[in-house]
């Protein structure tokens, strides 16, 4: 089971990629998140804690991260992981963006149905407010928010 949303934003990757690398900043463009944070690095095999706006904390882990491309974390609870797939690729004078989650662990069956729902109600929204944030950033003098 996949869930996944792509959307064209007209600023370069790198800036993209910098609003990714930002975690304690998520919030300001995802609506579904409502705190982020990680123990150190934006690198392979740092955790963290990511709240959502409903919810209770989950821990995760950035398990990928490929500068000025890609990054995955996983959110984990015991026996049921979402893995969350963010890609940037120059495309037309901008960036096509791609978040892509799927779910693993014993209690996917489970838990992953809900939680695909929920992502394919949210992902667009979360979609637009991220082209919204990164246009505005690049408009900003020096390009920063």
């Amino acid at each position: 089971m996949q869930v996944e949303e792509r959307i064209h934003i007209a600023v370069p990757p790198t800036i993209i990629d910098d609003i990714w690398s930002e975690v304690d900043r998520w919030h300001l463009w995802d609506p579904d998140t409502k705190q982020a944070k990680l123990n150190g690095p934006f690198a392979v095999g740092t955790k963290g804690k990511i709240v959502p706006s409903k919810g209770m904390g989950v821990p995760m882990v950035v398990t990928e991260r490929s500068q000025g491309r890609s990054f995955t974390v996983e959110g984990y609870i015991p026996l049921f992981r979402m893995h969350f797939e963010h890609t940037v690729s120059p495309v037309n004078g901008g960036s096509e963006v791609v978040h892509r989650v799927w779910f693993t662990g014993a209690l996917a069956f489970l838990f992953g149905p809900g939680v695909a729902k929920q992502l394919k109600n949210g992902l667009p929204r979360t979609m637009l407010s991220l082209k919204a944030y990164a246009e505005k950033r690049q408009e900003l003098p020096g390009g920063d928010a």
